[in-house]
């Protein structure tokens, strides 16, 4: 396996800054956020280091030749908006925007795409469902030309107020997983594989590890704290930030081991991505730095 890091925790460097940190801190890889430029409309959105609107062969020779130089490899360019948004213009300038990340991941020679499907929430999930037969299908028809594998994260985009009721990433279950790779059988349409997101949500972590594992195409590494003494509190029913919080690998309740087991078993060995998104750490630039640092100590126990 080859271990990496999502740039949305560089914001504010540049495409060599996070390059230089990623090589510097002994990652092999990096998922590249590519955002359209515009002001973020949530944490860790936003962030783009590579424009996805210059496909000039110059600058693609650029980006490919300055990761060569740090030993870096571009697992996959990141997008992960809602392209099922009920705002009808946003819903179209996401997924345009989705596309030239698809184009560019092709021009690149990167060939993967990690995202969202988004969700409308105030729909049904069965109503969503039916939003999904009619949006994704011609995405991924783009995608296969451009022999680009798309990867969905199982992220449920429910959090606070802000994504409430439904959420805003309809990818959440095994069980809709099963559904949805019924309605796109397609080789190139996969997982993003996140296990802290199915802890929050009281889902085995590991038992779909073995059942999907020919459709895990991109694996992150985040880890996610409960606290028992909040969910007796509130409830299940109550927005998550209210009872758990994203950790670095390590601090929270995922069992690395158990987890890098399991991917071991199936023959896992592509790209893993640690996703910083822990509040503990945002405070100050030097603080992001030793969170990209840390995360990388502490799996290396696990991947080498």
């Amino acid at each position: 396996m080859k271990l990496g890091i999502v740039s949305a925790i560089y914001d504010g460097f540049t495409f060599e800054e996070m390059i230089d940190n990623a090589s510097a801190n002994g990652y092999e890889c990096v998922e590249v956020a590519c955002w359209p430029q515009g002001k973020a409309e949530r944490r860790y959105a936003g962030v783009s280091h590579i424009d996805v609107d210059n496909t000039s062969a110059d600058y693609i020779k650029y980006v490919k030749d300055y990761c060569a130089a740090k030993n870096i490899e571009i697992s996959s360019l990141a997008f992960y908006p809602n392209t099922m948004d009920e705002d009808l213009e946003k819903r179209a300038a996401n997924i345009e925007h989705l596309k030239k990340v698809i184009n560019m991941s092709s021009l690149l020679g990167v060939n993967m795409v990690t995202t969202f499907i988004g969700r409308s929430q105030s729909k049904t999930v069965e109503e969503n469902l039916e939003l999904f037969k009619e949006i994704w299908p011609p995405i991924i028809k783009f995608a296969e030309e451009k022999g680009v594998k798309v990867a969905i994260e199982n992220c449920p985009m429910l959090f606070g107020a802000d994504q409430w009721p439904g959420g805003q990433n309809l990818f959440t279950t095994p069980k809709l997983w099963r559904k949805m790779f019924e309605i796109i059988p397609s080789d190139n349409f996969g997982i993003n594989y996140d296990p802290s997101h199915f802890i929050w949500q009281q889902i085995d972590y590991i038992k779909p590890v073995y059942e999907f594992k020919d459709k895990i195409f991109h694996v992150h590494y985040k880890d996610i704290k409960l606290y028992p003494d909040r969910l007796n509190d509130v409830g299940v029913m109550a927005y998550p930030l209210e009872y758990m919080s994203p950790k670095l690998p390590g601090l929270g309740d995922v069992d690395w081991g158990k987890y890098i087991s399991a991917l071991t078993d199936i023959g896992y060995d592509s790209f893993i991505c640690v996703e910083v998104e822990d509040k503990a750490f945002e405070s100050s630039r030097e603080k992001i730095l030793d969170s990209v640092t840390l995360s990388c100590r502490y799996l290396r126990q696990f991947v080498i």
